[in-house]
């Protein structure tokens, strides 16, 4: 199944779910209170429509939550189960896996899967069917803990504030190769990046197996009202009436240039046909750059762009989406919207460069800044 794309050019942009025609324009330097600063630029916007999607408008996922009924006695066998204390970004992808983000996915990857997504970019399942998966979701872990699970094939997961969080089991332990799994991710093997900066610190074992999580996670924030879950979402989209999802995924604030993208999208879906598209304002909620804005500044940013009527509120959701940022340009872009699949989105807005940073050496671009819409267009 395929999901459709929006692609941008400095402020252009198109929906397809092929390379889409854009017409070039600009915004810089303007207030999003200007509204009509982004009104006057809007009609300069050409976008086109090559096919319809074809994704279903309400996907079924798999969550990882141990049923209710079974918690106590499962909470007592992981007292007895040698248990690891995970990192915040491990904890992210935990919670990642347990809401069905990663669907069909259904714990941090064993070998097979890992080798597939490493050099195909997908998984092929045991029906035979193909899904696309750009990232590897993988557990590092240290000699002892390798030991110790051996013993049982089990193991329980310890948040990084000690929390007995999950059980992993049928367990399968593996080598780490860290700079092919680097080079394979990223196109470089260079340690500043910051998530192979992460790779480089862990462990040289990997574990996978089956994940089965106590409760749903929270960080008790402030923010955890907008960690809706893909189900949640589906439930939302069918509240509001949407006949069509379309997502912008974001790590910044939203500015003039975002807004335009989002607000043309929405009016070529109603040109094409759709009654009452539904926007999802997704920004991301786990790990990122130091030097990038934190998630609450972020919140509040969108949330006051939807008080000030540049995004209608009641055809706008803003949301956070639990993965950390691996900063993989193109092969990233694969996970950012395939994960959105999942939780019943249609269209996917692509702009320049996305999830891209520059080169850990600071003289250019690490990925090429249209690569991400180009893979979009392709991916299955």
């Amino acid at each position: 199944m395929g999901v459709g794309f929006v692609s941008a050019a400095a402020g252009s942009a198109g929906v397809s779910l092929r390379p889409a025609t854009c017409a070039k324009s600009s915004l810089f330097g303007s207030s999003l209170g200007h509204r009509q600063g982004i009104r006057a630029v809007r009609s300069s916007v050409r976008m086109t429509a090559t096919a319809e999607s074809t994704t279903s408008k309400s996907t079924s996922v798999k969550d990882l939550f141990i049923p209710e009924d079974q918690v106590a006695s499962k909470r007592e066998e992981a007292e007895s189960l040698y248990k690891i204390h995970i990192t915040e970004v491990d904890y992210q992808w935990v919670h990642v896996l347990s809401e069905g983000w990663a669907s069909p996915v259904k714990g941090f990857m064993r070998e097979d899967e890992y080798v597939q997504v490493l050099h195909f970019n997908s998984i092929r399942q045991e029906d035979g069917t193909v899904t696309n998966m750009s990232v590897p979701i993988v557990l590092a872990i240290n000699d002892d803990d390798k030991a110790e699970i051996e013993k049982t094939g089990k193991v329980a997961l310890r948040s990084p504030s000690g929390e007995v969080i999950a059980i992993m089991r049928n367990c399968e332990i593996f080598w780490h190769n860290k700079e092919e799994r680097a080079a394979r991710s990223f196109g470089v093997t260079d340690g500043r990046h910051p998530y192979i900066d992460e790779i480089y610190s862990g462990g040289d074992w990997l574990v996978g197996g089956d994940l089965e999580v106590f409760d749903r996670i929270r960080y008790e924030d402030g923010l955890d009202d907008y960690r809706l879950t893909p189900a949640e979402l589906q439930a939302e989209f069918e509240k509001r009436g949407a006949d069509t999802v379309f997502v912008f995924q974001l790590r910044n604030p939203i500015h003039n240039g975002h807004a335009l993208l989002m607000t043309s999208c929405r009016e070529h879906l109603l040109e094409m046909g759709y009654k009452n598209p539904i926007l999802l304002v997704h920004q991301i909620g786990g790990k990122v750059k130091a030097d990038d804005i934190p998630l609450k500044e972020r919140i509040m940013q969108n949330q006051a762009v939807l008080e000030e009527g540049v995004l209608d509120p009641k055809t706008t959701i803003v949301g956070i989406f639990p993965s950390p940022m691996l900063y993989g340009g193109p092969t990233e872009v694969q996970w950012h919207a395939k994960a959105r699949m999942n939780a019943g989105c249609e269209y996917y807005i692509v702009g320049r460069d996305p999830a891209g940073m520059k080169h850990p050496n600071g003289e250019r671009d690490l990925y090429d800044p249209w690569h991400g819409k180009k893979v979009r267009a392709c991916t299955f």
